[in-house]
């Protein structure tokens, strides 16, 4: 090759050069500046837009994704979209019809369904249809931050519907409202509701920032903060807890975004009464342990001075507990809460699209995207992890198996002693027991993990329910007091 060949060569693969560099700058810049663009200003949201699809016009990626929840899925202990699956949880497992006698949960208890389903899911459910519930039940089951509202301010609340919610009239009206709202009936009250939970509920529509809008929570976090129980996973409690106290603890202003990626979560993912018989109620004043919220419970007292209780067993007479679904009380238990990582962080991975790294809305189960999920954090094979969350997962169904045996077996042991003419007194210890046994045994199968957000917590509170259902069946061996 002559050496004006080389030269020739030289400056054209110089300039191709030169071209790729430019259009990589180009595309460089170009994604750069797409990534600015992280919402669009097509409509002005205000704090009585609930519709999601209006918040969808000037955020369609995260639209998209909250849209998702809708479809169906399953796990090995989750989630109604697998045919080989029973959606009922009563044919699944009999013994909770036993267990159940006569509260609402043993008439209908069905598998758990994506958020787009809550609103829906409940108006259907036959402890609605066929059993009289209060207006509270839509407090975690609707968008009832502007429902609530509004009836506030038909209380006379000050103020109006542009107020935020985290003003001084933005707060009266949200609790004059919830108040007003949990005295009417279901009925009454799903007609002032048209979505499930929705943007709105969990941001600022105008800055976007995460924020707490629940009464229910925004009480209950007030009196944990009050407790003298230990929050390290919660260090803007420990802070406020330092200072003077002359206001409540005000998750909205005093909480980082961290943790309020776990508390727009634990708005409604808790332990709660939300019965006909007082006002909707977060057990926290003495902390989030299992023993702690019973406690709580155990020193309500109802209007007419009674203690507090979620129904009387229909076989045994007994005053029973109903844990709910307590997954902030339980996470909070765990190693995740304790190292800093929020609820969002594992059922709201981000996503990448194009330039755009944004949270998913699309609110599932870990196990369905492991790489985003739990990969960003533990380097390990996704079969590896998967094999880590089954071993957690089994042993916790097999000791769960375990004690809902031990308290059936309870029961049918107060039942005979009820048909051999046992007292009153005679009884009571074992159904006092029957209550410790079932609160525990409920506070882990209500809760949407079968133990995986706090597995050494979950062990000792099912170890806690098998001992007390054995407890209750030596009591009635016993001679009376």
């Amino acid at each position: 090759m002559s050496q004006l060949s080389r030269f020739v060569l030289v400056a054209v693969l110089a300039a191709v050069a030169t071209a790729l560099v430019l259009a990589l700058a180009a595309n460089v810049s170009e994604r750069q500046e797409e990534a600015k663009t992280s919402n669009f200003n097509v409509v002005a949201l205000t704090e009585a837009t609930v519709n999601p699809a209006e918040w969808g016009k000037n955020f369609p990626r995260q639209y998209d994704s909250y849209l998702r929840t809708a479809d169906r899925y399953s796990t090995r202990f989750g989630g109604a979209g697998s045919e080989a699956m029973p959606i009922s949880r009563l044919e699944d497992d009999p013994r909770l019809v036993e267990i159940f006698a006569g509260y609402a949960f043993a008439i209908d208890f069905n598998q758990r369904q994506g958020h787009a389903h809550m609103l829906e899911d409940q108006r259907a459910t036959k402890r609605v249809t066929e059993r009289p519930q209060p207006g509270a039940c839509l407090h975690c089951h609707a968008s009832t931050t502007v429902p609530y509202r509004q009836a506030g301010l038909k209380q006379g609340a000050t103020g109006t519907m542009d107020d935020p919610v985290q003003s001084a009239a933005g707060r009266e009206q949200l609790m004059k409202g919830f108040e007003a709202v949990g005295k009417l009936s279901y009925d009454e009250a799903t007609k002032l509701v048209e979505h499930p939970v929705a943007c709105i509920d969990c941001h600022d529509p105008k800055g976007m920032g995460l924020r707490v809008t629940k009464p229910g929570f925004l009480v209950g976090i007030a009196a944990l903060a009050r407790s003298e129980e230990p929050t390290p996973h919660l260090p803007s409690i420990e802070r406020w807890r330092k200072g003077d106290r002359k206001r409540d603890y005000e998750p909205n202003t005093d909480a980082s975004r961290q943790e309020l990626r776990s508390m727009v979560c634990g708005q409604c993912h808790v332990e709660y009464y939300c019965g006909p018989k007082m006002t909707l109620t977060y057990p926290w004043s003495r902390g989030l342990k299992v023993e702690q919220i019973e406690a709580t419970w155990n020193e309500t007292k109802f209007s007419d001075g009674h203690r507090f209780y979620d129904w009387k067993h229909e076989k045994t007479g007994a005053e029973v507990l109903k844990a709910q679904h307590p997954e902030f009380e339980m996470w909070s238990q765990g190693i995740h809460a304790r190292s800093g990582v929020s609820c969002s962080d594992c059922h709201m991975p981000y996503v990448r699209e194009g330039a755009m790294k944004v949270s998913s809305h699309h609110v599932r189960s870990p196990l369905l995207d492991v790489t985003r999920s739990c990969q960003t954090c533990h380097r390990f094979p996704e079969a590896e992890l998967l094999g880590r969350v089954a071993i957690i997962q089994e042993r916790t169904h097999v000791l769960m198996g375990r004690a809902e045996d031990a308290l059936v077996q309870l029961i049918k042991a107060v039942e005979t002693a009820k048909k051999n003419g046992a007292t009153e007194d005679k009884l009571a210890p074992a159904l006092e027991l029957q209550r410790q046994a079932q609160f525990r045994l409920d506070f882990v199968n209500a809760e949407n993990s079968m133990g995986f957000h706090a597995p050494q917590e979950a062990a000792r509170i099912l170890a806690e329910a098998i001992d007390y259902s054995r407890q209750g069946e030596l009591a009635l061996t016993r001679p009376a007091p």
